[in-house]
């Protein structure tokens, strides 16, 4: 509404200010100008119209890139026909992930068949997030309309900001409670392997010292502590030994965007902080999360390097507000489960419900005044990268 009222007072002002030189000033140069003013609107229309049908704009960006660094956008115009082009003004909009300092760029076509710009986004937080073209417009070259272009806009394109990732200290309070589980589990686990092999008098599992490239899963931790090395074992180990960690990023529709993403990021640097040291420390995961078709994955972690490419995995999905991680279709049982979430509030029982021993399971939540309606023991990551339990 402003730009029109504004559009109308430029007008209003040239129409006085012609009336005034022809009048008051100069009679036949007035005339002339009376007559350019009447003519150039319509020329300036023609332009518009004519492209609003011949106008193509396309843009590439890369899929990832750091938080804290810049994302380069090249916004390519693509003309068809020969004929000049007015002014096409181009409105590109990224999602809150990124510094909401973009501006609008405007150019014009001679001879060119196509035009290129290049703009750069700041990346100010970690998370999944856009970019795209909301509009194009074609305009006046007396700036006084526009309209949109009739050809359809480009796609939007996806891109995950890779926030920094902590370094969690394997004297963390979280990390023993889990390591304590996963050395239970293994040899509860072991016992009953030589019960079943016990009516052929064979002793149970068969035994070799580690060797780098073994499966972390197939790592068995209470002979590994009494020999003072690692002990693998040469058949295939049970899930039931490895902790499952379930990334819940959820969403609530009413609460604001630019808060979101941040409750988001914090729970990203929770996580892989945790996996990543209990990868480190030879511990084998599985972990669960929601894939960018929406089904539940569920992969197994035993390799230092697969948390990062796991992490690029997670910043590819967008997340859908309202929508929770079905931990039902993961299929795992383990010894130990940790459900970080963004969201422990009303509605969390799809989750906590599905946990068989709550004993054995808590929660990863942004900070200590974070709600927790479970009856599960809730954890956070504090300024220092320390997990302390609510």
């Amino acid at each position: 509404m402003i730009k029109h009222i504004k559009s109308i007072v430029s007008v209003l002002a040239v129409a006085f200010l012609v009336y005034i030189f022809t009048f008051y000033i100069d009679g036949e140069m007035g005339i002339i100008l009376l007559a350019f003013v009447a003519f150039a609107p319509l020329v300036s229309l023609f332009f518009m119209a004519y492209a609003r049908k011949r106008v193509k704009v396309t843009f590439n960006c890369d899929a990832y890139v750091k938080k804290g660094s810049t994302l380069p956008v090249t916004v390519t115009v693509h003309k068809k026909g020969a004929f000049p082009l007015g002014i096409v003004e181009i409105c590109p909009y990224a999602t809150e992930i990124f510094a909401q300092n973009i501006m609008n760029h405007k150019l014009t076509m001679l001879t060119e068949e196509k035009k290129s710009f290049t703009f750069e986004l700041n990346a100010v937080v970690g998370g999944n997030g856009e970019v795209g073209i909301k509009a194009v417009y074609s305009c006046g070259f007396l700036g006084f309309m526009k309209k949109t272009v009739l050809t359809p806009l480009p796609q939007p394109v996806s891109v995950g900001v890779i926030p920094e990732i902590p370094e969690i200290k394997a004297s963390s309070q979280l990390f023993r409670s889990i390591a304590e589980t996963v050395l239970t589990s293994d040899e509860d686990e072991e016992n009953d392997t030589a019960m079943l092999f016990s009516a052929n008098t064979a002793p149970g599992y068969e035994h070799r010292e580690y060797v780098h490239g073994d499966p972390l899963k197939r790592i068995n931790w209470k002979l590994s502590s009494k020999k003072a090395k690692l002990m693998v074992r040469l058949d295939e180990a049970a899930a039931s030994v490895q902790p499952v960690i379930v990334l819940d990023l959820f969403r609530r529709q009413s609460v604001p965007a630019a808060n979101a993403v941040r409750g988001e990021e914090q729970l990203l640097r929770s996580v892989f902080g945790l996996l990543n040291l209990l990868i480190k420390q030879g511990i084998a995961c599985s972990f669960v999360y929601r894939s960018g078709d929406g089904t539940t994955v569920c992969e197994s972690v035993d390799n230092p390097d697969y948390p990062d490419q796991l992490l690029l995995k997670v910043l590819a999905v967008k997340v859908v507000p309202e929508v929770r991680v079905d931990i039902r279709q993961s299929g795992s049982s383990a010894c130990s489960c940790i459900i970080a979430t963004t969201d422990a509030g009303t509605g969390f029982s799809e989750l906590s419900d599905f946990i068989e021993d709550p004993d054995s399971a808590c929660v990863i939540g942004l900070s200590a005044a974070a709600v927790n309606t479970s009856q599960l023991a809730m954890w956070y990551l504090d300024e220092e990268n320390n997990f302390k339990m609510v």
